[in-house]
């Protein structure tokens, strides 16, 4: 920049110079006199005009040239300012407040960067002028996706114009899907200082999560109204008919224990609810005791001798190691255990096999229950744990069951800091194993 200002300069000088001798010459030829005080006064002209920018020179030099030069090469730091003294020098000033403007920069470039939210901008002629890595990866956009054409032309309903123009009149709020799962993106206009439309922000938030939860709660409530439904149809129908009078003694009976059992699969129903809602909101009071693993499974598996030899099944129970006692709630586990049990049984044909193991690997404790029953499509293996989710439903009904026993196992285990897996195989059985840590 010193050499430009310095030429510049010199620049001036020799035109100065010209018109200066010029302005002599046309003296002398208008007068017809070239004395000794004519050169003289061309000379001194001359040597004022030297003076002149010399003095120019280094005064501009000093003043303007050095400290740009400093700034713009970055000689002097932050640190070297005195703040109280940058009042009265206005390049100092000026350098300020660009480093205040760059670390604001920087630090607003950082955040976005590494925000979880996707962030794009546009200007007023949909062209992208920032976009963060969250909002590429969420809406899976290509190097060539560079416009707002070309990011939201495939979606339904979202026009530029109609976010910038009719701000008060139009949704800033749109959901769409992608590959991804679900998105929810909220378009802002930009407006300069006299409310002017510059450009459109778009936020784009991933809710797969939000809404995935909200579809399992209303499958939850329209699970939970039709197994309450059914019953309560069969208790009022066979209430009716007992109403009328018009039945024997022993079709009063029957219809009595059909409404017992229907009452009995209710209160069932709802216990399982309550045992839920407890383990979820964390007010299910556990009671943590030390016991062995191994005893406890073998009177759980004792308490299904009369239904094992109604059906001639054959169940044995095995604790293959020494087995380190567990600290653990003992009722909760052992109502885990007789749903695991009391499944096998119902679900393994007459003359089937159940073989339960009890050991211990790896700092933990196992129960492994296998049994030779139908078994478990392999599509319905993940989702086996989810709430009122049944292989069979009909057979399920017949049986007793409420779709509720998986999922509250599988709470009563992961609240001990255990885990539970199903293997299975259609038509041949099934095996769960259940891992607790042992006490340390």
């Amino acid at each position: 920049m010193k050499n430009y200002w310095l030429k510049l300069i010199l620049s001036f000088f020799i035109i100065s110079s010209i018109v200066i001798v010029a302005l002599g010459l046309f003296f002398v030829g208008y007068t017809n006199i070239l004395d000794i005080k004519t050169i003289l006064a061309i000379m001194i002209a001359l040597a004022i005009l030297a003076i002149f920018c010399i003095a120019l020179a280094i005064f501009t030099t000093i003043t303007v040239v050095n400290p740009m030069s400093r700034m713009l090469k970055g000689t002097v730091l932050y640190d070297d300012i005195d703040i109280s003294k940058k009042g009265n020098n206005e390049i100092e000033k000026l350098r300020f407040n660009l480093i205040e403007a760059n670390n604001q920069k920087r630090q607003t470039d950082t955040i976005l960067k590494h925000m979880t939210d996707g962030v794009i901008a546009f200007d007023m002629n949909g062209k992208v002028t920032y976009i963060n890595p969250a909002a590429i990866q969420m809406l899976e956009l290509k190097e060539s996706d560079k416009s707002f054409e070309k990011i939201f032309s495939k979606y339904e309903d979202i026009n530029m114009e109609k976010i910038i123009y009719l701000e008060n009149w139009t949704s800033s709020e749109t959901k769409i899907n992608t590959k991804s799962g679900a998105m929810n993106l909220f378009f802002v206009p930009f407006k300069d200082e006299i409310n002017r439309p510059t450009g459109v922000m778009v936020v784009v938030q991933d809710i797969t999560e939000h809404v995935k939860l909200d579809n399992m709660r209303k499958e939850f409530v329209a699970d939970v109204s039709h197994e309450l439904k059914t019953p309560l149809t069969s208790i009022k129908g066979f209430s009716e008919t007992l109403l009328e009078g018009n039945c024997d003694e022993e079709t009063q009976k029957h219809f009595l224990g059909i409404i017992y059992d229907n009452a009995e699969r209710m209160e069932k129903l709802v216990q399982d609810l309550l045992t839920l809602s407890r383990y979820d909101n964390k007010i299910n009071k556990n009671n943590v005791i030390e016991f062995n693993l191994g005893e406890l499974t073998k009177k759980c598996s004792e308490k299904f001798e009369i239904e094992v030899r109604k059906k001639n099944q054959d169940m044995e129970c095995f604790v293959t190691a020494d087995v380190p006692p567990v600290l653990a709630d003992k009722d909760g586990i052992e109502k885990v255990i007789i749903n695991i049990i009391s499944n096998s049984v119902k679900y393994t044909p007459d003359g089937g096999k159940i073989s339960i193991y009890v050991g211990y690997v790896h700092n933990d404790a196992y129960i492994k229950i296998k049994d030779t029953g139908i078994g478990i499509p392999k599509e319905d293996i993940d989702k086996i744990f989810e709430r009122f989710y049944r292989v069979d439903k009909a057979r399920s009904r017949e049986l007793g069951g409420t779709g509720l026993g998986l999922s509250i196992a599988k709470e009563i285990i992961e609240q001990n800091k255990g885990n539970i897996s199903i293997k299975s195989t259609l038509g041949k059985g099934t095996e769960v194993v259940i891992r607790i840590p042992v006490k340390k």
